[in-house]
Protein backbone atom coordinates (compact mmCIF):
# COMPACT_ATOMS: atom_id res chain seq x y z
CA UNK A 1 0.00 0.00 0.00
CA UNK A 2 2.89 2.33 1.01
CA UNK A 3 4.31 2.10 -2.81
CA UNK A 4 0.79 3.28 -4.23
CA UNK A 5 0.86 6.22 -1.64
CA UNK A 6 3.82 7.07 -2.23
CA UNK A 7 3.48 6.92 -6.35
CA UNK A 8 -0.09 8.98 -6.66
CA UNK A 9 0.10 11.33 -3.46
CA UNK A 10 3.28 13.04 -5.19
CA UNK A 11 1.27 15.80 -6.63
CA UNK A 12 -0.25 16.41 -3.52
CA UNK A 13 2.75 17.08 -1.56
CA UNK A 14 2.04 20.66 -1.16
CA UNK A 15 -1.33 20.15 -0.03
CA UNK A 16 -0.66 17.28 2.15
CA UNK A 17 1.76 19.32 4.33
CA UNK A 18 -0.97 22.09 4.90
CA UNK A 19 -2.75 19.83 6.10
CA UNK A 20 0.01 18.27 8.73
CA UNK A 21 0.66 21.67 9.83
CA UNK A 22 -2.58 22.54 10.21
CA UNK A 23 -3.47 19.23 12.62
CA UNK A 24 0.14 20.31 14.20
CA UNK A 25 -1.70 23.68 15.15
CA UNK A 26 -4.81 21.60 16.22
CA UNK A 27 -3.23 19.16 18.16
CA UNK A 28 -1.05 21.85 19.90
CA UNK A 29 -4.03 23.80 20.84
CA UNK A 30 -5.74 20.79 22.01
CA UNK A 31 -3.00 20.06 24.23
CA UNK A 32 -2.54 23.32 25.51
CA UNK A 33 -6.18 23.58 26.35
CA UNK A 34 -5.93 21.46 29.68
CA UNK A 35 -2.92 23.44 31.21
CA UNK A 36 -4.97 26.76 30.80
CA UNK A 37 -7.76 24.91 32.33
CA UNK A 38 -5.66 24.02 35.38
CA UNK A 39 -4.92 27.45 36.04
CA UNK A 40 -7.91 28.60 36.09
CA UNK A 41 -8.65 26.36 38.72
CA UNK A 42 -5.56 26.66 41.25
CA UNK A 43 -5.58 30.59 40.47
CA UNK A 44 -8.41 31.97 39.56
CA UNK A 45 -11.07 29.96 41.44
CA UNK A 46 -8.85 29.08 44.32
CA UNK A 47 -7.97 32.53 44.80
CA UNK A 48 -11.12 34.10 43.52
CA UNK A 49 -9.24 35.75 41.07
CA UNK A 50 -11.86 36.96 38.36
CA UNK A 51 -10.27 39.38 36.01
CA UNK A 52 -7.33 36.56 36.06
CA UNK A 53 -10.29 34.08 34.99
CA UNK A 54 -11.74 36.54 32.53
CA UNK A 55 -8.34 36.69 31.29
CA UNK A 56 -7.60 32.87 30.78
CA UNK A 57 -10.96 32.50 29.68
CA UNK A 58 -10.85 34.40 26.73
CA UNK A 59 -7.36 32.99 25.85
CA UNK A 60 -9.12 29.58 25.37
CA UNK A 61 -11.50 30.72 23.49
CA UNK A 62 -9.53 32.17 21.44
CA UNK A 63 -7.24 28.97 21.70
CA UNK A 64 -10.02 27.10 20.81
CA UNK A 65 -11.50 29.16 17.58
CA UNK A 66 -7.73 28.33 16.14
CA UNK A 67 -8.28 24.80 17.09
CA UNK A 68 -10.98 25.07 14.90
CA UNK A 69 -9.90 26.69 11.70
CA UNK A 70 -7.13 24.61 11.26
CA UNK A 71 -9.34 21.16 11.92
CA UNK A 72 -11.85 23.05 9.22
CA UNK A 73 -8.48 24.01 6.77
CA UNK A 74 -7.26 20.28 7.59
CA UNK A 75 -10.62 18.97 6.48
CA UNK A 76 -10.47 20.81 3.19
CA UNK A 77 -7.27 20.37 1.94
CA UNK A 78 -6.97 16.36 3.10
CA UNK A 79 -10.56 16.16 1.00
CA UNK A 80 -9.21 17.53 -1.67
CA UNK A 81 -6.23 15.09 -1.73
CA UNK A 82 -8.43 12.17 -1.46
CA UNK A 83 -10.46 12.64 -3.82
CA UNK A 84 -7.49 14.10 -6.36
CA UNK A 85 -5.83 10.62 -5.32
CA UNK A 86 -8.84 8.21 -6.39
CA UNK A 87 -9.92 10.02 -9.90
CA UNK A 88 -5.55 9.85 -10.52
CA UNK A 89 -5.95 6.11 -9.09
CA UNK A 90 -8.84 5.48 -11.48
CA UNK A 91 -7.62 6.81 -14.57
CA UNK A 92 -4.38 5.06 -14.13
CA UNK A 93 -6.09 1.35 -13.63
CA UNK A 94 -8.52 2.47 -16.58
CA UNK A 95 -5.39 3.13 -18.74
CA UNK A 96 -4.12 0.15 -17.46
CA UNK A 97 -6.61 -2.02 -18.11
CA UNK A 98 -6.63 -0.65 -21.68
CA UNK A 99 -3.55 -1.20 -22.79
CA UNK A 100 -4.35 -5.22 -21.63
CA UNK A 101 -4.29 -7.85 -24.31
CA UNK A 102 -7.56 -10.33 -24.24
CA UNK A 103 -5.05 -12.60 -22.28
CA UNK A 104 -5.15 -10.09 -19.35
CA UNK A 105 -8.87 -9.02 -19.42
CA UNK A 106 -9.65 -13.12 -19.59
CA UNK A 107 -7.36 -13.39 -16.48
CA UNK A 108 -8.83 -10.88 -14.12
CA UNK A 109 -12.63 -11.05 -15.43
CA UNK A 110 -14.75 -7.66 -16.37
CA UNK A 111 -16.67 -7.95 -12.83
CA UNK A 112 -13.33 -8.04 -11.19
CA UNK A 113 -11.97 -5.33 -12.73
CA UNK A 114 -14.95 -3.11 -12.61
CA UNK A 115 -14.63 -3.75 -8.67
CA UNK A 116 -11.18 -2.86 -8.82
CA UNK A 117 -11.32 0.36 -10.23
CA UNK A 118 -14.90 1.11 -8.00
CA UNK A 119 -15.18 -0.03 -4.56
CA UNK A 120 -11.70 -1.16 -4.57
CA UNK A 121 -10.75 2.59 -5.20
CA UNK A 122 -13.12 3.81 -2.86
CA UNK A 123 -11.81 2.06 -0.11
CA UNK A 124 -8.35 3.38 -0.38
CA UNK A 125 -9.46 6.88 -1.00
CA UNK A 126 -11.51 6.91 2.32
CA UNK A 127 -8.07 5.27 4.02
CA UNK A 128 -6.07 8.22 2.90
CA UNK A 129 -8.64 10.87 3.76
CA UNK A 130 -9.04 9.44 7.28
CA UNK A 131 -5.31 8.54 7.03
CA UNK A 132 -4.83 12.73 6.58
CA UNK A 133 -7.45 13.95 9.05
CA UNK A 134 -7.43 11.37 11.77
CA UNK A 135 -4.70 8.91 12.22
CA UNK A 136 -1.62 11.63 11.97
CA UNK A 137 -3.20 13.56 14.78
CA UNK A 138 -3.46 10.53 16.84
CA UNK A 139 0.75 10.00 17.07
CA UNK A 140 0.72 14.13 17.88
CA UNK A 141 -1.69 13.77 20.63
CA UNK A 142 -0.17 10.66 21.83
CA UNK A 143 3.17 11.76 22.31
CA UNK A 144 2.40 15.27 23.31
CA UNK A 145 -0.39 13.51 25.82
CA UNK A 146 2.65 11.28 27.16
CA UNK A 147 5.13 14.20 27.60
CA UNK A 148 2.55 16.83 29.09
CA UNK A 149 1.20 14.14 31.75
CA UNK A 150 4.35 13.32 32.54
CA UNK A 151 5.56 16.43 33.47
CA UNK A 152 2.07 17.14 35.73
CA UNK A 153 3.08 13.93 37.67
CA UNK A 154 5.90 11.56 36.80
CA UNK A 155 4.73 8.68 39.60
CA UNK A 156 0.79 9.03 38.32
CA UNK A 157 2.14 8.81 35.24
CA UNK A 158 2.96 4.63 35.70
CA UNK A 159 -0.33 4.19 35.02
CA UNK A 160 0.20 4.51 31.43
CA UNK A 161 2.66 1.96 31.24
CA UNK A 162 -0.20 -0.44 31.83
CA UNK A 163 -2.97 1.27 30.19
CA UNK A 164 -1.09 1.74 26.44
CA UNK A 165 0.17 -1.94 26.34
CA UNK A 166 -2.89 -3.13 27.23
CA UNK A 167 -5.17 -1.14 24.24
CA UNK A 168 -2.17 -2.10 21.96
CA UNK A 169 -2.62 -5.84 22.26
CA UNK A 170 -6.52 -5.26 21.91
CA UNK A 171 -5.87 -3.77 18.69
CA UNK A 172 -3.02 -6.27 17.85
CA UNK A 173 -5.33 -8.77 18.25
CA UNK A 174 -8.12 -7.15 16.05
CA UNK A 175 -6.02 -6.17 13.25
CA UNK A 176 -4.66 -9.93 13.13
CA UNK A 177 -8.05 -10.97 12.79
CA UNK A 178 -9.61 -8.40 10.28
CA UNK A 179 -7.09 -8.73 7.56
CA UNK A 180 -8.52 -12.04 6.73
CA UNK A 181 -12.34 -10.59 6.82
CA UNK A 182 -11.92 -8.19 4.63
CA UNK A 183 -9.98 -9.98 1.57
CA UNK A 184 -13.09 -12.45 2.24
CA UNK A 185 -15.29 -9.50 2.00
CA UNK A 186 -13.69 -7.84 -1.34
CA UNK A 187 -13.85 -11.59 -3.07
CA UNK A 188 -17.97 -11.62 -2.33
CA UNK A 189 -18.21 -7.93 -3.58
CA UNK A 190 -16.54 -9.58 -7.23
CA UNK A 191 -19.03 -12.56 -6.84
CA UNK A 192 -21.87 -10.44 -6.64
CA UNK A 193 -20.58 -7.89 -9.67
CA UNK A 194 -20.42 -10.86 -11.55
CA UNK A 195 -23.57 -12.54 -10.96
CA UNK A 196 -25.11 -8.82 -11.68
CA UNK A 197 -23.40 -8.93 -14.34
CA UNK A 198 -24.00 -12.12 -15.89
CA UNK A 199 -27.90 -11.73 -15.40
CA UNK A 200 -28.27 -8.22 -16.58
CA UNK A 201 -26.74 -9.71 -19.96
CA UNK A 202 -28.35 -12.07 -20.03
CA UNK A 203 -32.04 -11.48 -19.13
CA UNK A 204 -33.37 -12.64 -22.41
CA UNK A 205 -32.13 -16.03 -21.77
CA UNK A 206 -33.00 -16.45 -18.17
CA UNK A 207 -36.44 -15.50 -19.16
CA UNK A 208 -36.38 -17.55 -22.33
CA UNK A 209 -35.29 -20.54 -19.93
CA UNK A 210 -37.47 -19.41 -17.06
CA UNK A 211 -35.01 -19.60 -14.74
CA UNK A 212 -35.46 -16.50 -13.02
CA UNK A 213 -36.07 -17.89 -9.79
CA UNK A 214 -32.33 -19.93 -10.21
CA UNK A 215 -30.81 -16.09 -10.85
CA UNK A 216 -32.46 -15.17 -7.84
CA UNK A 217 -31.04 -18.16 -6.11
CA UNK A 218 -27.75 -17.96 -6.87
CA UNK A 219 -27.61 -13.99 -6.49
CA UNK A 220 -29.18 -14.56 -3.16
CA UNK A 221 -26.43 -16.94 -2.44
CA UNK A 222 -23.78 -14.56 -3.18
CA UNK A 223 -24.94 -12.11 -0.81
CA UNK A 224 -25.47 -13.97 1.76
CA UNK A 225 -21.81 -14.47 1.78
CA UNK A 226 -20.92 -11.09 1.42
CA UNK A 227 -23.79 -10.97 4.75
CA UNK A 228 -21.80 -13.21 6.38
CA UNK A 229 -18.66 -11.77 5.87
CA UNK A 230 -19.68 -8.22 6.67
CA UNK A 231 -21.00 -9.54 9.93
CA UNK A 232 -17.75 -11.06 10.90
CA UNK A 233 -16.27 -8.04 10.45
CA UNK A 234 -18.96 -6.29 12.56
CA UNK A 235 -18.86 -8.72 15.17
CA UNK A 236 -15.02 -8.08 15.79
CA UNK A 237 -15.29 -4.49 15.75
CA UNK A 238 -18.62 -4.49 17.72
CA UNK A 239 -16.40 -6.65 20.96
CA UNK A 240 -13.10 -4.77 20.85
CA UNK A 241 -14.67 -1.23 20.45
CA UNK A 242 -16.97 -2.04 23.87
CA UNK A 243 -13.68 -3.70 25.72
CA UNK A 244 -11.47 0.05 24.60
CA UNK A 245 -14.09 1.63 25.94
CA UNK A 246 -14.17 -0.32 29.29
CA UNK A 247 -10.13 -0.15 29.35
CA UNK A 248 -10.75 4.04 29.08
CA UNK A 249 -13.09 3.85 31.94
CA UNK A 250 -11.60 1.96 34.38
CA UNK A 251 -8.40 3.71 33.14
CA UNK A 252 -10.19 6.88 34.33
CA UNK A 253 -11.22 5.55 37.78
CA UNK A 254 -7.96 4.67 38.41
CA UNK A 255 -6.47 8.23 37.49
CA UNK A 256 -9.18 9.60 39.69
CA UNK A 257 -8.51 7.09 42.50
CA UNK A 258 -4.27 7.64 43.05
CA UNK A 259 -4.87 11.34 41.90
CA UNK A 260 -7.15 11.71 44.94
CA UNK A 261 -4.10 10.47 47.07
CA UNK A 262 -2.05 12.40 45.53
CA UNK A 263 -4.07 15.59 46.02
CA UNK A 264 -5.13 14.28 49.91
CA UNK A 265 -1.22 13.66 50.58
CA UNK A 266 -0.22 17.50 48.71
CA UNK A 267 1.68 16.24 46.54
CA UNK A 268 -0.50 17.41 43.39
CA UNK A 269 -2.66 20.47 42.96
CA UNK A 270 -6.79 19.81 42.24
CA UNK A 271 -5.75 21.75 38.52
CA UNK A 272 -2.69 19.47 37.90
CA UNK A 273 -4.75 16.31 38.42
CA UNK A 274 -7.88 18.18 36.31
CA UNK A 275 -5.31 18.25 33.29
CA UNK A 276 -3.80 15.45 33.85
CA UNK A 277 -7.00 13.39 33.57
CA UNK A 278 -7.75 15.56 30.48
CA UNK A 279 -4.26 14.41 29.21
CA UNK A 280 -4.49 10.70 29.84
CA UNK A 281 -8.16 10.59 28.30
CA UNK A 282 -6.62 12.79 24.99
CA UNK A 283 -4.33 9.89 24.23
CA UNK A 284 -6.64 7.25 24.75
CA UNK A 285 -9.49 8.85 22.74
CA UNK A 286 -6.35 9.17 20.39
CA UNK A 287 -5.72 5.57 20.62
CA UNK A 288 -9.39 4.91 20.01
CA UNK A 289 -10.04 6.78 17.30
CA UNK A 290 -6.77 4.99 15.53
CA UNK A 291 -9.13 1.53 16.30
CA UNK A 292 -11.86 3.44 14.14
CA UNK A 293 -9.65 3.82 11.47
CA UNK A 294 -8.56 0.01 11.43
CA UNK A 295 -11.96 -0.58 10.44
CA UNK A 296 -10.80 0.84 7.38
CA UNK A 297 -7.14 0.35 7.05
CA UNK A 298 -6.95 -3.25 6.49
CA UNK A 299 -10.05 -3.15 4.40
CA UNK A 300 -7.86 0.03 2.54
CA UNK A 301 -5.35 -2.51 2.59
CA UNK A 302 -6.29 -5.50 0.51
CA UNK A 303 -8.00 -2.97 -1.74
CA UNK A 304 -4.26 -1.53 -2.31
CA UNK A 305 -3.16 -5.07 -3.22
CA UNK A 306 -5.63 -5.83 -5.54
CA UNK A 307 -5.24 -2.27 -7.73
CA UNK A 308 -1.30 -3.13 -7.56
CA UNK A 309 -2.19 -6.38 -8.95
CA UNK A 310 -3.49 -4.47 -12.35
CA UNK A 311 -0.86 -1.59 -12.40
CA UNK A 312 1.76 -4.27 -11.78
CA UNK A 313 0.68 -6.62 -14.67
CA UNK A 314 1.90 -5.97 -18.02
CA UNK A 315 0.44 -6.66 -21.30
CA UNK A 316 1.26 -9.40 -23.18
CA UNK A 317 0.92 -7.70 -26.36
CA UNK A 318 3.10 -4.74 -26.53
CA UNK A 319 4.49 -2.35 -28.65
CA UNK A 320 8.04 -2.78 -30.13
CA UNK A 321 10.44 -0.05 -28.68
CA UNK A 322 11.62 1.01 -32.42
CA UNK A 323 9.15 0.25 -34.44
CA UNK A 324 8.46 0.44 -37.73
CA UNK A 325 6.63 3.12 -39.45
CA UNK A 326 4.62 2.54 -42.88
CA UNK A 327 3.42 5.22 -44.70
CA UNK A 328 -0.78 4.78 -44.47
CA UNK A 329 -0.81 6.61 -48.11
CA UNK A 330 1.40 3.93 -49.52
CA UNK A 331 -0.87 0.83 -47.45
CA UNK A 332 -1.54 -2.16 -49.85
CA UNK A 333 -3.16 -4.04 -47.19
CA UNK A 334 -1.28 -7.52 -48.04
CA UNK A 335 -2.20 -9.87 -45.10
CA UNK A 336 -0.28 -12.72 -44.83
CA UNK A 337 0.28 -15.50 -42.07
CA UNK A 338 3.10 -17.93 -42.49
CA UNK A 339 3.23 -21.41 -40.51
CA UNK A 340 0.93 -19.66 -37.73
CA UNK A 341 0.27 -21.78 -34.83
CA UNK A 342 -1.15 -20.48 -31.62
CA UNK A 343 -1.80 -21.90 -28.18
CA UNK A 344 -4.11 -20.22 -25.32
CA UNK A 345 -2.46 -19.44 -22.38
CA UNK A 346 -2.32 -22.97 -19.98
CA UNK A 347 -3.87 -24.86 -22.86
CA UNK A 348 -2.38 -28.67 -23.85
CA UNK A 349 -2.85 -28.65 -27.42
CA UNK A 350 -3.01 -25.81 -29.80
CA UNK A 351 -5.72 -23.93 -31.42
CA UNK A 352 -3.99 -23.38 -34.60
CA UNK A 353 -1.51 -25.79 -36.28
CA UNK A 354 0.57 -24.78 -39.44
CA UNK A 355 -1.87 -21.81 -41.06
CA UNK A 356 -0.10 -20.47 -44.35
CA UNK A 357 -2.24 -18.38 -46.86
CA UNK A 358 -1.91 -14.99 -48.54
CA UNK A 359 -4.76 -12.32 -48.88
CA UNK A 360 -4.73 -9.68 -51.44
CA UNK A 361 -5.94 -6.41 -51.96
CA UNK A 362 -8.67 -6.39 -54.18
CA UNK A 363 -9.51 -10.13 -53.30
CA UNK A 364 -12.27 -11.71 -50.93
CA UNK A 365 -10.89 -14.44 -48.97
CA UNK A 366 -13.08 -16.12 -47.03
CA UNK A 367 -12.81 -18.63 -44.08
CA UNK A 368 -15.23 -21.33 -43.40
CA UNK A 369 -15.17 -24.42 -41.11
CA UNK A 370 -17.45 -26.13 -38.32
CA UNK A 371 -17.59 -24.57 -34.92
CA UNK A 372 -14.54 -24.74 -33.06
CA UNK A 373 -12.41 -24.92 -36.32
CA UNK A 374 -10.70 -22.02 -35.16
CA UNK A 375 -11.51 -19.16 -37.67
CA UNK A 376 -12.40 -16.30 -34.80
CA UNK A 377 -9.29 -16.99 -33.08
CA UNK A 378 -7.62 -16.91 -36.63
CA UNK A 379 -9.08 -13.83 -37.48
CA UNK A 380 -7.95 -11.96 -34.10
CA UNK A 381 -4.69 -12.70 -34.43
CA UNK A 382 -4.21 -10.39 -37.64
CA UNK A 383 -5.43 -7.38 -35.24
CA UNK A 384 -2.43 -8.71 -33.02
CA UNK A 385 -5.66 -9.16 -29.99
CA UNK A 386 -3.56 -11.79 -29.16
CA UNK A 387 0.16 -12.78 -30.53
CA UNK A 388 0.90 -16.16 -32.37
CA UNK A 389 2.73 -18.45 -30.49
CA UNK A 390 4.40 -19.85 -33.53
CA UNK A 391 5.25 -18.20 -36.88
CA UNK A 392 4.55 -15.17 -38.20
CA UNK A 393 1.82 -12.97 -39.27
CA UNK A 394 2.83 -10.15 -41.81
CA UNK A 395 0.94 -7.15 -43.26
CA UNK A 396 2.35 -5.43 -46.33
CA UNK A 397 5.23 -7.47 -45.82
CA UNK A 398 6.20 -6.27 -42.41
CA UNK A 399 5.83 -8.69 -38.97
CA UNK A 400 2.82 -7.05 -37.27
CA UNK A 401 4.97 -7.60 -33.64
CA UNK A 402 6.87 -4.84 -35.60
CA UNK A 403 4.42 -2.70 -35.57
CA UNK A 404 2.82 -0.03 -33.73
CA UNK A 405 -0.32 -1.22 -32.70
CA UNK A 406 -2.33 2.15 -33.52
CA UNK A 407 -0.53 2.09 -36.97
CA UNK A 408 -1.97 -1.69 -37.16
CA UNK A 409 -4.86 -0.85 -36.31
CA UNK A 410 -5.40 2.10 -38.74
CA UNK A 411 -5.06 -0.14 -41.50
CA UNK A 412 -7.83 -2.78 -40.40
CA UNK A 413 -11.40 -2.41 -40.33
CA UNK A 414 -12.36 -4.73 -37.90
CA UNK A 415 -16.39 -6.05 -37.02
CA UNK A 416 -16.17 -8.71 -34.39
CA UNK A 417 -18.46 -11.55 -33.91
CA UNK A 418 -20.77 -9.86 -31.75
CA UNK A 419 -21.62 -6.22 -32.65
CA UNK A 420 -21.05 -4.13 -29.73
CA UNK A 421 -22.38 -0.24 -30.05
CA UNK A 422 -21.86 2.50 -27.65
CA UNK A 423 -24.39 4.98 -25.75
CA UNK A 424 -24.53 7.77 -28.04
CA UNK A 425 -25.85 8.35 -31.59
CA UNK A 426 -25.75 6.96 -35.03
CA UNK A 427 -23.15 9.40 -35.21
CA UNK A 428 -20.93 9.10 -32.43
CA UNK A 429 -20.95 5.23 -33.45
CA UNK A 430 -20.28 5.40 -37.05
CA UNK A 431 -17.74 8.43 -35.84
CA UNK A 432 -15.73 5.72 -33.85
CA UNK A 433 -14.20 4.66 -37.37
CA UNK A 434 -12.87 8.16 -38.57
CA UNK A 435 -13.84 11.07 -35.54
CA UNK A 436 -13.29 13.40 -38.40
CA UNK A 437 -15.45 11.78 -41.02
CA UNK A 438 -18.69 13.91 -42.59
CA UNK A 439 -22.48 13.38 -42.29
CA UNK A 440 -21.79 12.45 -45.84
CA UNK A 441 -19.08 9.81 -45.72
CA UNK A 442 -21.50 8.73 -42.90
CA UNK A 443 -23.98 7.87 -44.95
CA UNK A 444 -22.00 6.65 -47.70
CA UNK A 445 -20.60 4.23 -45.45
CA UNK A 446 -24.74 3.17 -44.57
CA UNK A 447 -25.64 2.93 -48.09
CA UNK A 448 -22.60 -0.24 -48.34
CA UNK A 449 -23.97 -1.27 -44.99
CA UNK A 450 -27.35 -1.08 -46.14
CA UNK A 451 -28.45 0.75 -43.10
CA UNK A 452 -29.46 4.36 -44.53
CA UNK A 453 -33.19 3.04 -44.75
CA UNK A 454 -33.68 1.96 -41.27
CA UNK A 455 -31.53 4.98 -40.09
CA UNK A 456 -33.27 7.37 -42.64
CA UNK A 457 -36.84 6.39 -40.41
CA UNK A 458 -35.48 6.81 -37.20
CA UNK A 459 -36.55 9.72 -35.43
CA UNK A 460 -33.21 12.22 -35.99
CA UNK A 461 -31.86 10.09 -38.26
CA UNK A 462 -27.50 10.32 -37.99
CA UNK A 463 -28.01 11.74 -34.16
CA UNK A 464 -31.34 9.20 -33.52
CA UNK A 465 -30.03 7.68 -29.61
CA UNK A 466 -28.29 4.65 -29.47
CA UNK A 467 -28.55 3.20 -26.26
CA UNK A 468 -25.56 0.96 -24.24
CA UNK A 469 -24.86 -2.16 -26.25
CA UNK A 470 -27.31 -1.50 -28.89
CA UNK A 471 -30.69 -2.61 -27.09
CA UNK A 472 -33.00 -0.12 -28.99
CA UNK A 473 -31.71 -1.39 -32.55
CA UNK A 474 -32.21 -5.06 -33.92
CA UNK A 475 -29.23 -7.48 -34.10
CA UNK A 476 -29.44 -7.28 -38.16
CA UNK A 477 -29.39 -2.85 -37.53
CA UNK A 478 -26.73 -3.31 -35.04
CA UNK A 479 -24.64 -5.38 -37.63
CA UNK A 480 -25.31 -2.88 -40.61
CA UNK A 481 -23.85 0.04 -38.21
CA UNK A 482 -21.32 -2.07 -36.65
CA UNK A 483 -20.11 -3.02 -40.89
CA UNK A 484 -20.97 1.04 -41.33
CA UNK A 485 -18.64 2.10 -38.86
CA UNK A 486 -15.47 0.04 -40.50
CA UNK A 487 -15.98 0.78 -43.67
CA UNK A 488 -16.14 4.58 -42.11
CA UNK A 489 -12.18 4.05 -41.64
CA UNK A 490 -11.23 3.92 -44.69
CA UNK A 491 -8.62 1.18 -44.03
CA UNK A 492 -7.00 -0.77 -46.44
CA UNK A 493 -7.87 -4.42 -44.80
CA UNK A 494 -11.11 -5.30 -43.83
CA UNK A 495 -12.34 -8.06 -41.53
CA UNK A 496 -15.57 -9.42 -41.05
CA UNK A 497 -16.02 -12.25 -38.58
CA UNK A 498 -19.27 -13.75 -39.01
CA UNK A 499 -20.55 -10.41 -39.53
CA UNK A 500 -23.84 -11.23 -41.87
CA UNK A 501 -25.25 -13.84 -39.73
CA UNK A 502 -28.19 -11.90 -38.64
CA UNK A 503 -29.24 -10.68 -42.35
CA UNK A 504 -31.52 -11.94 -44.21
CA UNK A 505 -30.60 -13.25 -47.58
CA UNK A 506 -31.73 -10.73 -49.82
CA UNK A 507 -29.45 -8.08 -47.61
CA UNK A 508 -26.86 -10.16 -47.28
CA UNK A 509 -26.46 -10.33 -51.00
CA UNK A 510 -26.66 -6.52 -51.81
CA UNK A 511 -24.72 -6.20 -48.99
CA UNK A 512 -22.14 -8.31 -50.57
CA UNK A 513 -22.68 -6.66 -53.91
CA UNK A 514 -21.79 -3.10 -52.38
CA UNK A 515 -18.92 -4.49 -51.03
CA UNK A 516 -16.93 -6.12 -53.91
CA UNK A 517 -17.85 -3.01 -55.58
CA UNK A 518 -16.83 0.08 -52.97
CA UNK A 519 -14.31 -1.72 -51.70
CA UNK A 520 -12.64 -3.33 -54.89
CA UNK A 521 -8.82 -1.99 -54.00
CA UNK A 522 -9.20 -3.21 -50.60
CA UNK A 523 -8.70 -6.85 -49.04
CA UNK A 524 -11.44 -8.48 -47.55
CA UNK A 525 -11.66 -11.23 -45.33
CA UNK A 526 -14.84 -12.70 -44.45
CA UNK A 527 -15.65 -15.23 -42.08
CA UNK A 528 -19.14 -16.77 -42.82
CA UNK A 529 -20.98 -19.97 -41.88
CA UNK A 530 -23.36 -18.79 -44.60
CA UNK A 531 -22.58 -20.63 -48.34
CA UNK A 532 -24.24 -18.24 -50.48
CA UNK A 533 -21.88 -15.41 -48.01
CA UNK A 534 -18.88 -16.69 -49.67
CA UNK A 535 -19.48 -18.57 -52.64
CA UNK A 536 -18.35 -15.97 -55.27
CA UNK A 537 -15.35 -15.18 -52.44
CA UNK A 538 -12.09 -14.99 -55.25
CA UNK A 539 -10.57 -17.74 -52.85
CA UNK A 540 -12.22 -19.59 -49.67
CA UNK A 541 -10.03 -21.26 -46.74
CA UNK A 542 -11.51 -24.48 -45.41
CA UNK A 543 -10.32 -24.79 -41.73
CA UNK A 544 -10.76 -28.25 -39.79
CA UNK A 545 -9.28 -28.86 -36.49
CA UNK A 546 -7.16 -25.64 -36.45
CA UNK A 547 -6.18 -26.72 -39.79
CA UNK A 548 -6.33 -25.39 -43.22
CA UNK A 549 -7.55 -28.62 -45.31
CA UNK A 550 -8.38 -26.59 -48.38
CA UNK A 551 -7.93 -23.52 -50.31
CA UNK A 552 -9.33 -22.28 -53.19
CA UNK A 553 -12.47 -21.64 -55.40
CA UNK A 554 -15.98 -22.62 -54.80
CA UNK A 555 -16.35 -24.78 -57.94
CA UNK A 556 -12.58 -26.54 -57.22
CA UNK A 557 -13.37 -26.97 -53.54
CA UNK A 558 -16.79 -28.31 -54.06
CA UNK A 559 -15.02 -30.84 -56.92
CA UNK A 560 -12.20 -31.93 -54.38
CA UNK A 561 -12.60 -31.05 -50.68
CA UNK A 562 -14.56 -33.56 -48.51
CA UNK A 563 -14.91 -31.26 -45.50
CA UNK A 564 -16.11 -27.96 -47.86
CA UNK A 565 -18.62 -30.50 -49.40
CA UNK A 566 -20.02 -31.56 -46.11
CA UNK A 567 -20.55 -28.14 -45.21
CA UNK A 568 -21.97 -26.83 -48.72
CA UNK A 569 -24.40 -30.07 -48.68
CA UNK A 570 -25.56 -29.01 -45.58
CA UNK A 571 -27.60 -25.71 -46.71
CA UNK A 572 -27.63 -26.78 -50.62
CA UNK A 573 -28.78 -29.36 -52.50
CA UNK A 574 -26.55 -30.40 -55.73
CA UNK A 575 -28.38 -28.73 -58.02
CA UNK A 576 -28.14 -25.28 -55.83
CA UNK A 577 -24.60 -25.95 -54.97
CA UNK A 578 -23.41 -26.27 -58.78
CA UNK A 579 -25.60 -23.40 -59.96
Amino acid sequence: MTGLLRTYLRPYHRQIVIVLVMLLIQSVAQLYLPNLNADIIDKGIATGDQQYILGVGALMLAVTLVMGAAAVTAVYFGARVAMGFGRDLRAAIFGQVESFAKVEIDHFGPASLITRNTNDVQQVQTGVFMGLTVIATAPLMIIGGIVLAVREDPLLSLLLVVILPLMMLVIGLTMWRAVPLFQAMQRRVDQINQVMRETLSGVRVIRAFVRTRYEEQRFDVANTELFASAIGVNRLFAITIPVLTLIMNLSTVAVMWFGAQRVVEGAMNIGNLTAFLQYVLLIMFSVLTAVLMFILVPRAAVSSGRIREVLDTGTSIADPERPIRLSIAAAAGVVEFRDVSFSYPGAEQPVLSDISFTASPGKTTAIVGSTGSGKSTLINLIPRLYDVTGGTVLVDGVDIRQLDRADLWQRIGFVPQKSFLFSGTVASNLRYGDPDATDEDLWRALDIAQGRDFVATMDGQLEAPITQGGTNVSGGQRQRLAIARAIVRRASVFVFDDSFSALDYATDARLRAALSRELRHTTVIIVAQRVGTIRNADQIMVMDGGRVVGIGTHASLLASNETYQEIVYSQLSQEEAAA
